[in-house]
This record gives structure tokens, sequence and C-alpha cells, in this order.
């Protein structure tokens, strides 16, 4: 089936944004010797152009930026950052998007608690404020594109995108097929004018990204649990237990391990482990992040 004209021209403009932040990004993880995976890239670790992952749940997603530590051409790295990229034309669809980008990438962060990772999304187009609060409350850092930005860098080099649903199909289609001809040189002056008046958006987002990505520890705390069970029927036998019980350290039978590791951009991971080894594990994981 052919697709739709404002089908590819939303291809068209998902395929601009990429360009202007994989450079960055691939600058970035260059300084900070990580590795770039994007569906774009040749890659014999993965099969295909998609850049899939896989949930605890068995479930797979597709996405459009991972950065991994340890990561080569040939060899799958550990996962530091998941980014999702999305335009939207029209409000009312921004919420959806906004849901599904959260589908795509909460259950990959829940897999891989342990390191923490970035969560990303690269928007432009119309969203709605409570849509990207929506993704910020669930601890995504958004990078937005506002509508007005993209056609103003459009209409610097003649070209306009100002369409909205009484747009016809025909136009819709020429305009596409405009920018796909459009020159090297000239894509890269709309790329330029599009960073240009986003620039403190831009460097907000990496700033965040660096601070997740450039953290080190500061703090490994480690609390042996010691003690024995002791079960109530009712509120008031406990609260008689704790005024007569007698606090000693390393008394009665050891039980746990609590961990707590604090960084340096605030970040704290917490774990309870009961054997020593799984607590060396841990902690050489955390020492490779």
């Amino acid at each position: 089936m052919a697709k739709s004209p404002a089908h590819r021209f939303g291809q068209v403009i998902g395929e601009l944004l990429e360009s202007v932040v994989r450079p960055q990004l691939e600058t970035f993880c260059r300084q900070q010797r990580l590795y770039l995976d994007h569906q774009k890239k040749i890659r014999p670790a993965r099969p295909g152009k998609k850049v899939s992952w896989m949930d605890q749940y068995g479930n797979t997603h597709d996405l459009d930026f991972v950065i991994e530590r340890d990561g080569t051409d040939q060899k799958t790295g550990t996962p530091l950052a998941f980014i999702e990229t999305a335009w939207r034309r029209y409000t009312k669809h921004s919420r959806n998007k906004a849901q599904e980008i959260q589908g795509a990438i909460l259950p990959l962060a829940e897999k891989y608690e342990w390191n923490n990772p970035f969560l990303g999304t690269i928007l432009a187009g119309v969203f709605t404020d409570g849509s990207l609060d929506q993704l910020r409350s669930m601890g995504f850092n958004v990078l937005y594109f506002p509508y007005e930005s993209l056609v103003a860098a459009f209409e610097s080099e003649g070209v306009n995108i100002a369409f909205d649903e009484k747009t016809p199909r025909q136009i819709f289609s020429k305009t596409t097929k405009q920018i796909e001809h459009t020159s090297v040189a000239v894509m890269a002056k709309i790329r330029a004018h599009l960073v240009r008046t986003n620039q403190a958006a831009i460097t907000g987002f990496f700033a965040a990204l660096n601070k997740r990505l450039g953290r080190r520890v500061t703090r490994v705390v480690i609390i042996p649990m010691y003690g024995r069970v002791n079960e109530f029927e009712t509120l008031e036998d406990a609260v008689q237990f704790l005024d007569r019980h007698v606090v000693t350290e390393g008394s009665g039978e050891f039980r746990k391990y609590d961990i707590r590791i604090e960084f340096s951009n605030g970040d704290k991971v917490d774990a309870c482990m009961e054997a020593k080894d799984k607590v060396r594990e841990f902690l050489a994981f955390v020492i490779r992040q």
C-alpha cells in the first residue's frame, strides 16, 4: 500500500531530526568512550537495521538511539541511555505519542534498573504542555523543537511547510518531494537554522545526558542486618516489643546486607542482598558503569 503524502512528510521531518541530533550524540559518545547505536548503522552485533532491545517480559522494543558502555560493532554493550524521536503536527495526537514512547522505554528502564539509564525523547511539531509534563514526570529528559521553529527553518531557504488538515494531498506531496530533492548544502543551512533557534534546549538536553552518564561514585554504604524475626498479632504488641527491646550491634542471626551507592550527580542506587558474593557482584557491576 502506498504511503500517504502526510505520512511520508512525517518521515522526512523525522529524518531531519535525527540528522540534527545524531552528530552531537556521536561527538558526546566519542568523548565519553561510549558506543552509539542507531537505525542507520550497519552493525554485525544485531540483525537488520532495527535497534531492538527486549524487556524482562520478553517483549521487543525498537528504538532510535541507544548508548552503550563497552559496546562495539561486533558486541552488544551495557545500555546506558534509551532515546526516541517523534514528530506530531496536531495536539490531538501528542498525548498518544507520549504514551507510546513511555510504553517502549519504561519496560527497558525497569529491566536495566541497576544501570539507572538516561531516558530521552526528542520531539518536534505540536505537543501539548500536558504531554510534555507527562513524559518529564516519568523521568524523561525532553528536547522539544516547536512547530514554529521548524517552519521558520525551512522558510529561511524558501520551503513552506506550514500545513494543516485542510491542505490538499497534492501540495503535501509536492513539498515533500521538494525537500527530498533539496541539495545537501541547503539542508545543512536548514539544520543550522533549526539548531541556532533551539540552542538553549539542545544545550540543556546534553547537559542532562552528561550529568547522568558522566557521574562518579562519591559514597558507598553497606549495613549488615542482624536479628530474630518477631511477629505480632496486634499493633499494641508490636509497640510493647519496641519499648523493651535492647539494641545490640550484631545480635541475633545475620539477615542481609543493605547497600546504598551515591553518585556525584545526586543519583542513588539501593539494594538488599543476603549472599556476600552477590554483593561483590553488584559492586563490580557498578564499578563497570
